[in-house]
C-alpha cells in the first residue's frame, strides 16, 4: 500500500512538473504564415488582420485572420520578434 501511494505521488509530481516546464516563449523559429483568402471587406471601415502562428506551450498553432473595424492606417500588425534565443509574440495594436 505504501509503495503504491508513493508511486502515485511520484507520477502526480512528475506530471505537475512537466506541465509547468512548458516554455512560455519558444526557441524554435515560427513557421511561415499561411496564405489566406479573405475577399471583400464587410464595410468601408474594415481592414483585414492577418492570421498568425501562436505558441501553445510545445508547438505552434495557426490562428486565422479576421476582419476588424477601424482605420487601417493606424494598425500595427502583430509579429514574432527574436529576443536572445527565444521568440516573443508582439500583439497587433492600433497606434
Amino acid at each position: 500500500m505504501n509503495r503504491l501511494f508513493h508511486s502515485a505521488l511520484a507520477a502526480l509530481l512528475l506530471a505537475t512538473l512537466s506541465w509547468g516546464c512548458a516554455p512560455r516563449h519558444p526557441r524554435t523559429t515560427p513557421p511561415e504564415p499561411q496564405v489566406e483568402e479573405y475577399g471583400n471587406p464587410p464595410g468601408p471601415d474594415y481592414f483585414w488582420v492577418k492570421g498568425h502562428w501562436r505558441w501553445e506551450g510545445r508547438r505552434y498553432v495557426w490562428t486565422p485572420g479576421h476582419w476588424a473595424q477601424g482605420s487601417h492606417g493606424n494598425w500595427v500588425p502583430g509579429h514574432w520578434e527574436r529576443r536572445g534565443r527565444r521568440w516573443v509574440w508582439i500583439k497587433g495594436h492600433m497606434k
